[in-house]
């Protein structure tokens, strides 16, 4: 089962305490995208500048992303300039250049609309619900934000979320979102507004699902070398969502499943900057990593 994911195509510039990176490829449905190709189908929507190279095109491509809905139009490709510290679960934002992204009005094409998985990466809510408007009852509808989102524009994130199965953000855009301190009592407020399942990615400590039902905790992946987290949570929703479209079930032991496989491909994206640790990504990695988690997180029952 196909997935379409709608979200930013961008030019990343990152330095963490291990290294730089300058002009790399980067944005969040790019992040998704290449996670996400490991397991489904996947068909992407954005916008790019006439500078960017055919070179990422042929990357996306190869990974058998469906890139025929990237427009590439006139002016300059979306940037964004970051710095993390030590603290690798907080990026610093340096710059952000909008440039054609602040333009972006996407135009769903006919052949995506029956998509039965959707994705709406981190954009405008008002855009996100834009795209809702233009797909056919999908089988299943996730979001992500920011906490630029939350803040400018809150009443349309809560209007949206009446409209999805999943959402998906951090640790303190949920504090943020919900105006509490306390993750489960955030949750449960964020759940009234609509969403089926909220996931809250929490970087190095794994990420808590909650269903209004049951609270499920997944540790991640533990590393002892980590260059760049950036797209870290974009390759995790990729993964998931992935996963969840390859075996085509929505269920709760199946998401739990599925953000597993989240985990996997977010532990994987950290390996190296921009993508350049998924170019070289092997099926065989990710199912061998897969069965290192079963076995972490593995304990008997008392007897």
């Amino acid at each position: 089962m196909g997935i379409l994911v709608v979200g930013s195509v961008a030019f990343d510039s990152v330095e963490t305490p291990f290294g730089k990176a300058d002009n790399v490829l980067g944005g969040s449905a790019t992040y998704f995208s290449t996670a996400a190709s490991y397991f489904s189908e996947v068909s992407l929507v954005a916008v790019v500048g006439e500078d960017f190279p055919n070179e990422h095109i042929d990357f996306l491509k190869s990974k058998g992303v469906d890139v025929n809905g990237l427009q590439k139009i006139p002016g300059k490709t979306f940037r964004w300039q970051g710095q993390y510290d030590y603290d690798l679960n907080e990026a610093h934002t340096l710059a952000t250049h909008l440039n054609v992204f602040e333009r972006f009005q996407p135009k769903i094409q006919e052949v995506y609309r029956k998509s039965p998985y959707v994705f709406l990466a981190n954009i405008d809510p008002d855009i996100q619900w834009s795209v809702l408007d233009q797909v056919e009852k999908p089988k299943f509808a996730a979001c992500d934000t920011m906490n630029f989102w939350i803040e400018s524009k809150p009443d349309a994130l809560k209007k949206l979320l009446s409209r999805v199965d999943l959402f998906v953000l951090n640790e303190g855009e949920t504090r943020e979102f919900a105006k509490e301190p306390n993750l489960i009592k955030a949750a449960k407020k964020i759940l009234s507004y609509g969403p089926k399942t909220i996931i809250i990615k929490r970087g190095e400590y794994g990420a808590l699902m909650f269903n209004g039902n049951s609270i499920f905790s997944a540790p991640a992946y533990p590393l002892e070398l980590i260059f760049d987290p950036t797209g870290a949570g974009d390759s995790f929703a990729g993964g998931l969502m992935g996963y969840l479209a390859n075996t085509d079930d929505t269920s709760e032991s199946n998401i739990r499943q599925a953000i597993i496989f989240g985990s996997v491909m977010a532990s994987f994206n950290v390996e190296d900057f921009s993508l350049d640790r998924m170019r070289t990504l092997t099926l065989k990695e990710i199912y061998k990593r897969y069965k290192e988690f079963k076995q972490l997180t593995h304990f008997e029952d008392i007897s």
